[in-house]
């Protein structure tokens, strides 16, 4: 399967009157076509910023982004709208992402419009029906504004107005975490058939644990700007060797009676992204830290295969792991 999209060493940094903001800081991947790559981390890890520096809703610091082997980091104009055609986006919050003064029609409508996609009404009118219908929203909503609709289908607004386009890639920003929990998982399996049936590449971004992993082929772990663990799913929920990973996993909650997952607790002051110092910016809140983890930083690398860690106790907490198991 050939590589869709592939970032190398891409930051973005935030100029404040105390000093440059770290959001993103040296993240590389690479994403095959028709994968899915969860990007997970509490709030403020710099996530969704990711998401919109490679869709060039923000401009990078630094870094190169590559897609389908073309180098779209400096693109401007014609040629920054053209790639646009090809990597959209589905918003957090579906009601604040759509235009209120707009009726459902008009808002999927609206991107064949600016690409000047139809040749008259009729066409018009039948693709965006059609888009409704791919989405699971009825025809007579077609003329319903957003405060007229729930939560759910304003999302599935906001993914069919991805859809328009017929992009070949989608950044997910959090799409279910507005929502309530059934509709959630009618969401997410909406996402997964259009996957399945358009070929779809996404990266998926949230905070919920259990929802990315039912989601995603492979999962990033971030924290404060870096990418501290990435590997497969399946591997990170069984082998995980990240502290930071292991605290986060420890939040999820078990759906049995009388049976309690041990939490991890984290204490200790979250390291300023601003100017950070050299070192691990997790090492303040580690149980595992030692002096190399406050005076260097770690590099993302490959302890198992695919399995990439950036923590300087990784083997020696992996060996651990195995003999107390």
């Amino acid at each position: 399967m050939s590589t869709l999209l592939e970032v190398q060493g891409l930051k973005k940094y935030f100029r404040t009157p105390h000093g440059m903001l770290h959001a993103v800081d040296d993240i590389s991947f690479t994403l095959e076509q028709g994968k899915t790559l969860g990007v997970v981390g509490e709030s403020g890890c710099g996530k969704s910023t990711l998401g919109r520096v490679i869709l060039h809703l923000l401009e990078p610091t630094g870094g190169k982004i590559f897609f389908e082997g073309q180098d779209i980091t400096g693109l401007r104009g014609k040629e920054l709208k053209h790639s646009h055609k090809e990597m959209q986006m589905i918003f957090q919050d579906p009601y604040s992402s759509i235009n209120p003064r707009m009726c459902v029609r008009d808002i999927i409508g609206e991107p064949l419009k600016t690409y000047k996609l139809c040749a008259s009404r009729e066409e018009y009118n039948s693709k965006v029906l059609s888009l409704m219908e791919t989405v699971g929203l009825a025809a007579r909503v077609a003329d319903s504004y957003p405060h007229e609709l729930d939560g759910g289908r304003r999302q599935r607004i906001g993914v069919a107005r991805a859809l328009a386009l017929e992009p070949k890639f989608i950044v997910c920003d959090e799409p279910v975490s507005a929502l309530d929990v059934s509709i959630q998982a009618q969401i997410l399996n909406l996402l997964m058939d259009l996957q399945e049936q358009l070929g779809l590449t996404y990266i998926f971004i949230t905070h919920d644990l259990s929802v990315v992993k039912h989601i995603s082929d492979d999962i990033c772990v971030m924290y404060l700007g870096k990418m501290v663990e990435k590997c497969s799913s399946e591997e990170l929920f069984s082998s995980h060797l990240h502290p930071y990973t292991e605290a986060l996993l420890s939040a999820i909650p078990l759906p049995k009676l009388n049976v309690r997952r041990e939490r991890i607790l984290l204490k200790g002051e979250l390291t300023s992204p601003i100017d950070p110092k050299p070192g691990c910016r997790f090492a303040p809140r580690c149980l595992h830290a030692c002096d190399q983890c406050f005076s260097q930083q770690p590099e993302l690398r490959e302890v198992e295969p695919e399995h990439f860690v950036a923590c300087h106790r990784a083997e020696e907490l992996r060996d651990a792991k195995r003999q107390g198991s």
